[in-house]
């Protein structure tokens, strides 16, 4: 018989998508005092993903006909301050079981797939050694994460995490299936490249990094914000998995790009051209 699938879900609290980004007064860093945060929307098609998962295989009207395995824990994570624990919530309010929240003082850690901060942020490898630990830990076998965060967009936990694990990736994934091989299985993800889609299929154990085609998540409606707020979260510290929380790079400056100049308008193509030369572009 098939082992389960335990399933990890790294989440991210980042400043709201529909909020402009403003530079903070000393130029270090975005500024978020104040301003409406939420769960990284990558996250978001993670939580969907894994639950969607646990759904196909378990009997009632969004059981899949094709194959797939039995999802026997749902487990989501943030590593930040103490306001994480809010999209933490909205995951389990989304389909998680339970949730750990690694508490990091925002001065002093936080980063892609899971925390925030200032100077004191964890950077992406930081965050990879830390899913790794709780990837040994709680004895999972699946990691399910968003490809970015859309707040420093680095793009590199999820490769850096199955490179420490040394598990097979899949990443920027637009689909994901299950196909039966022997007693085990092995993931099918169709997933976006430049110019069109790859295929790729690896043996579990695997970590998945989410893109925005995969899915529509669902919204948390308010019985099961009810029940969220019964199920596990517990505390942990960067101390509790042996991570050192360090940064290696330092921002220097950060700048808003400058306001794009008017446009101009041309009576033909003849004018379009002569315009571009005067401007050197052609």
């Amino acid at each position: 018989m098939s082992t389960p699938l335990k399933i990890l879900v790294p989440v991210k609290r980042v400043i709201d998508y529909a909020i402009k980004p403003r530079v903070n007064s000393t130029r270090t860093a975005i500024e978020t005092s104040n301003v409406k945060h939420s769960m990284n929307p990558f996250d978001e098609l993670s939580i969907e993903a894994a639950v969607r998962m646990r759904e196909a295989s378990t009997p009632g009207p969004k059981k899949s006909s094709s194959p797939s395995p039995t999802v026997s824990d749902i487990l989501a994570l943030s590593a930040g301050p103490a306001k994480c624990v809010d999209v933490l919530r909205t995951a389990m309010a989304m389909g998680a079981d339970r949730a750990i929240h690694v508490e990091i003082d925002p001065k002093a850690g936080g980063g892609e797939g899971g925390a925030e901060g200032e100077q004191g942020e964890l950077e992406p490898l930081g965050v990879a050694k830390l899913l790794a630990k709780v990837v040994e830990k709680e004895e999972r076998n699946m990691v399910i994460l968003g490809k970015q965060s859309i707040d420093d967009d680095s793009n590199q936990t999820g490769q850096m995490l199955a490179g420490l694990l040394g598990w097979g990736q899949a990443t920027q994934a637009q689909a994901i299936q299950f196909e039966e091989d022997g007693d085990s299985w092995k993931v099918k993800v169709t997933k976006e490249v430049d110019g069109g889609v790859e295929t790729v299929r690896s043996p579990l154990p695997m970590v998945v990094t989410t893109d925005l085609r995969l899915n529509e998540p669902r919204y948390a409606s308010l019985p099961n914000i009810m029940k969220a707020k019964k199920k596990k979260l517990e505390k942990k510290s960067l101390a509790d998995y042996g991570v050192d929380g360090g940064r290696r790079l330092r921002i220097v400056k950060v700048e808003e790009p400058p306001p794009r100049k008017g446009g101009g308008k041309v009576e033909d193509v003849d004018g379009m051209i002569a315009r571009l030369k005067e401007l050197g572009a052609i």
